[in-house]
């Protein structure tokens, strides 16, 4: 990325995946998918990534709102559904999580919630590194073991908001991938869904040991239920909770 592209946030270069200097790869309704293994980039970990940050227009409805106050103070004391940091990032707690099916049969999630975190060097193969609360700068990470690729029959990534307040359409998210090698992979959450709690944002499945990611972007109203139900993983879920931070 170059110096400018800080400086004019939005504009950094966008690139087809069919270019050969291409440094990120966009997935899109018309171009929703890509094969790691021709992009060379199915071995090693694979690092996927949730950020978020405040939507513009919500920052410019705040700046909007502030004379408002100075006339009625006593919306100081109304609690928001959102409330924004003073880098602009969203005070909701997106968690990122992910559906595995083996070729052995077995299925399960790597959540933060109920504290399913994974594993990378054993069954499931897929880590989350940690659980972050606010949307800071390094997001949420999972890592899966592309090594053991013929172990992983299909991979479901998904965010979700753990306080169940709805507020995808006040945020604006993106999930990006970072193979072990080649470009990365970036697909932004640009939907406007405002009751949604739930998005399937990308699949990973594997057909004759090729790896391949299909942009879902899918918003739900429920949760991990739902997920389940439109993708047809059949588990059984129940109430859970996290640890306190």
């Amino acid at each position: 990325m170059a110096f400018w592209d800080n400086l004019f946030p939005g504009r950094a270069a966008r690139y087809d995946f069919g270019s050969a200097t291409a440094n990120a790869i966009d997935l899109t309704k018309r171009r929703p998918s890509v094969s790691l293994a021709k992009q060379g980039a199915d071995t090693g970990n694979l690092r996927v990534n949730l950020s978020w940050r405040m939507r513009t227009s919500d920052l410019e409805g705040r700046t909007r709102q502030s004379g408002q106050l100075l006339r009625h103070p006593s919306r100081l004391f109304k609690p928001e559904v959102v409330q924004a940091h003073t880098q602009g990032v969203v005070n909701v707690d997106l968690d990122l999580g992910c559906l595995y099916e083996l070729t052995d049969g077995s299925k399960g999630v790597v959540q933060p919630l109920g504290d399913f975190f994974g594993d990378l060097n054993a069954a499931p193969y897929v880590k989350l590194s940690g659980d972050d609360r606010f949307g800071g700068s390094s997001g949420e990470t999972i890592f899966v073991n592309l090594d053991h690729k013929d172990e992983i029959k299909r991979l479901l990534f998904f965010a979700y908001i753990y306080d169940q307040t709805p507020a995808f359409d006040r945020t604006h998210a993106t999930v990006t991938l970072y193979p072990s090698s080649g470009p990365r992979i970036e697909i932004d959450l640009d939907e406007r869904a405002p009751q949604a709690r739930s998005c399937a944002v990308f699949s990973v499945d594997n057909t004759k040991g090729e790896l391949t990611v299909r942009r879902e972007v899918r918003f739900v109203y429920g949760f991990q239920a739902e997920l389940d139900r439109l993708y047809g993983w059949g588990l059984q879920w129940g109430r859970g909770y996290k640890t306190k931070a």
